[in-house]
């Protein structure tokens, strides 16, 4: 299944202000980098944010939201949310919000 466009496209225009934004398709989805670290992805349906870790707990009490979990194995840090909790502005710029605010922080995983 193909990521969803119009989720792809309002990531895009939330990030557009920041320089050097980059998008990689991977896992189904279109991967936004944000200083060379996976900040936020538009699946098949869903949001993938990357927060911090330390409020990970705390941002799964919002509806819609989930942990990422491949092959098995649950990613700290890592929260899908699904579209249709995605629907207004202040519901997708929190997340949006939380990805950002911990990009600083967060490590790349691939150095270059």
């Amino acid at each position: 299944m193909a990521y969803n466009e119009k989720l792809a496209e309002r990531i895009r225009q939330a990030l557009a202000h920041l320089p050097g934004v980059e998008e990689k398709k991977m896992f189904g989805s279109l991967a936004f980098m944000v200083n060379g670290k996976m900040c936020l992805a538009a699946g098949p349906g869903r949001m993938m944010c990357r927060i911090d870790p330390g409020i990970h707990e705390e941002a799964l009490k919002k509806k819609g939201s989930q942990t990422v979990i491949m092959k098995g194995r649950a990613y700290k840090g890592f929260i899908y949310v699904d579209d249709e909790y995605l629907k207004t502005r202040a519901a997708f710029d929190y997340w949006v919000k939380l990805a950002l605010g911990f990009n600083g922080q967060a490590r790349a995983s691939v150095k270059k």
